[in-house]
């Protein structure tokens, strides 16, 4: 066994006081839930939790994955947003589905999101990067993600250019910024147990409501 292998495999999961989870006292969908599991993580200080992992997949179907902020949950789905240039834009334009991942260690909770994604009005959208920071809209403004960068001194230089055009038209948007939308079709949520015997309860789409199961850990 090498010493990465002996070390992964010593490292403690599930530890501490865990929550418990009844899948038979819950809601009748899926939103109401997630919001009760988010405000747990946030009362319970577990940091960022609002992180997510978005999954996507390319023309060929080549999967990419990456973690962002959520942005709200309402009546078009789980929302976040990205430039509609990004690599993350490029694939949910050739194929606009995809999956989230939240996961909550100290809790051992998880939940997942997967179902077709939709774009928000371009006002929304608007709204949405006039919102952020004045430096996260002078970089993205710039257009540039996942593009080579030969020189840090040259990404910091046209920052501070951007900054200059974001402090003179406070109300300049980048073209491409897109507000997205996860509309569920499945959402699961998965609470961890020290002796390995996870709870499982997954929601199902269908309309006008959900329906709801168990699986099997």
């Amino acid at each position: 066994m090498t010493d990465l292998r002996r070390l992964l495999r010593g490292i403690e999961v599930f530890d501490g006081d865990l929550p418990s989870f009844d899948p038979r006292d819950t809601p009748d969908e899926p939103a109401a839930l997630f919001e009760s599991w988010l405000l747990g993580a946030v009362r319970a200080g577990v940091r960022e939790p609002h992180a997510m992992t978005l999954s996507t997949a390319d023309a060929g179907g080549d999967p990419s994955a990456r973690v962002l902020i959520l942005k709200d949950v309402g009546p078009d789905g789980w929302s976040f947003a990205s430039d509609a240039g990004s690599p993350k834009g490029r694939d949910l334009a050739k194929r606009p589905y995809a999956a989230l991942t939240f996961y909550w260690a100290p809790l051992a909770r998880q939940v997942r999101v997967r179902g077709p994604v939709g774009t928000a009005d371009p006002e929304l959208s608007a709204a949405d990067f006039l919102a952020r920071g004045a430096e996260a809209r002078a970089e993205a403004l710039l257009g540039r993600q996942s593009s080579p960068l030969a020189d840090p001194a040259e990404r910091d230089a046209a920052v501070r250019e951007s900054l200059a055009r974001v402090e003179a038209d406070p109300g300049l948007v980048a073209p491409g910024w897109t507000l997205y939308a996860v509309r569920p079709e499945t959402v699961e949520f998965w609470q961890g147990d020290r002796s390995r015997r996870h709870t499982r309860l997954v929601y199902e789409s269908a309309p006008p409501g959900w329906t709801k199961r168990m699986l099997w850990p």
